[in-house]
């Protein structure tokens, strides 16, 4: 991934709860950006670029400041719980040729042998990789795969360049053979059984009203 999105930013000089939610009012959002022992600069963004920029994980941003551009990466992005919207935006500065850090999703392809469950353990791998070429997903094939394969993090293949932090005995696919509905029946009465559980048979769930004794005529006599 070595493209980058540019973003064109204001520098800003009011800070508070008061001073963001004006820029964001303004369709903008409040970022600052630091790095590489610089000071930290605060900035506005523009709104709707930021917000489409930020969908793709790790995105590399070429930020312009009065001219000047510098490459940043987003380190953290905050949303708000609601609204789809961001609220605000840490950036980091970068290098060209500089490695990072960074946490990069994992993607399956393919289809396992039949009668079997792939579980992914491991959602994303932790990189460092030079900061102009950050993967976008890390594709781990499937196809094929009998019960009992296990890819443990080790074995993916990553981009060249990059190095695996993440534990490489991590387990990140699981594939295991599908319980059939009978066993899955016996697996829950087993679990049932040890909590206590007693199911009713069948036809005991709807239960017969108990017979009511008629009240009695009233006495004619006064």
């Amino acid at each position: 991934m070595s493209d980058t999105t540019k973003l064109v930013a204001e520098k800003r000089s009011d800070f508070g709860k008061g001073a963001a939610r004006k820029i964001r009012r303004a369709g903008n959002i409040p970022a600052v950006m630091y790095g590489h022992g610089t000071d930290p600069v605060h900035i506005s963004l523009p709104g709707h670029d930021t917000m489409m920029a930020l969908k793709q994980a790790n995105a590399l941003l070429t930020i312009v400041i009065d001219g000047d551009e510098q490459l940043a990466l987003a380190k953290d992005v905050q949303r708000d719980p609601i609204k789809p919207v961001i609220d605000h935006v840490d950036l980091v500065v970068v290098r060209r040729g500089e490695k990072v850090t960074v946490d990069v999703a994992v993607h399956l392809e393919g289809d396992a042998a039949p009668e079997t469950i792939v579980t992914l353990d491991h959602t994303s791998l932790q990189l460092e990789v030079e900061a102009t070429n950050i993967p976008e997903t890390l594709v781990v094939s499937v196809e094929g795969l009998e019960a009992g394969t296990q890819i443990h993090a080790g074995a993916v293949e990553l981009p060249q360049g990059a190095t695996l932090v993440t534990d490489a005995e991590a387990l990140v696919v699981n594939v295991t053979a599908a319980i059939s509905e009978a066993a899955a029946e016996a697996e829950l009465a087993e679990a049932e059984a040890e909590a206590g559980i007693v199911r009713e048979e069948e036809g005991e769930a709807e239960g017969t009203e108990a017979p009511t004794a008629e009240a009695p005529e009233a006495s004619e006599e006064a």
